[in-house]
C-alpha cells in the first residue's frame, strides 16, 4: 500500500510543484472532499478497506438486551457525519481523520484497542475495524481528480 502511494507521489510530485499555492490548496481540498465521500461510504457498508467486512458488535449479555433495537441498526452512523470526519487541507498536503471526542473512540476501533464502555464501566477489547484506510478505488480517485484539475489549470 505505501509502495503505491509512494509511486503515486513520485509520479505527481513535479506536475504539482508547478501549480500556485492556491491551485494546489484547491486541489487539496478537491482531494480530501472526494477521500471523505470515499471513506463515508465504505463505512456506511460495513467494510474494511480491503474489502473485508467489519467485526461483528460483541454478544451482549442477555438479561440485558432489548429485542434487537441496537443490533440491527449499521455500526458508527454518527461517526461518519462530515462534522465528525474532516478535511484539512494546505497548499502541501491533505488530511482525512476523526476530530474531537469521536477521535479517541475511532482510534479505539481502527487499532482494536481497549477501553471502557462506559464511564467508570467494565473495560473491552474491541476487535479491529478500520475506518480510515486506502482502497484501490481511492488510489484511482485521487488520480483522476489530479488529472482532471491539470487539464483545467492547463487550459
Amino acid at each position: 500500500m505505501t509502495d503505491d502511494l509512494q509511486k503515486l507521489e513520485d509520479w505527481v510530485g513535479p506536475l504539482l510543484r508547478s501549480l500556485q499555492p492556491a491551485q494546489r490548496s484547491r486541489l487539496a481540498r478537491a482531494v480530501g472532499a472526494g477521500l471523505r465521500r470515499s471513506q463515508q461510504k465504505r463505512i456506511a457498508s460495513q467494510q474494511n478497506p480491503d474489502g473485508s467486512p467489519f467485526a461483528p458488535r460483541r454478544p451482549a449479555d442477555p438479561k440485558r438486551t432489548k429485542k434487537g433495537a441496537i443490533k440491527r441498526r449499521a455500526m458508527f452512523a454518527k461517526i461518519r457525519q462530515a462534522k465528525h470526519l474532516r478535511i484539512r487541507a494546505t497548499p502541501n498536503d491533505v488530511a482525512v481523520g476523526f476530530v474531537g471526542r469521536v477521535s479517541r473512540i475511532a482510534t479505539v476501533h481502527q487499532e482494536g484497542r481497549a477501553d471502557a464502555v462506559s464511564r467508570g464501566g467494565p473495560r473491552v477489547t474491541y476487535a479491529r475495524r478500520q475506518l480510515l484506510g486506502f482502497t484501490d478505488a481511492d488510489q484511482q480517485l485521487i488520480r483522476d481528480l489530479i488529472l482532471d484539475h491539470l487539464s483545467r489549470a492547463v487550459l
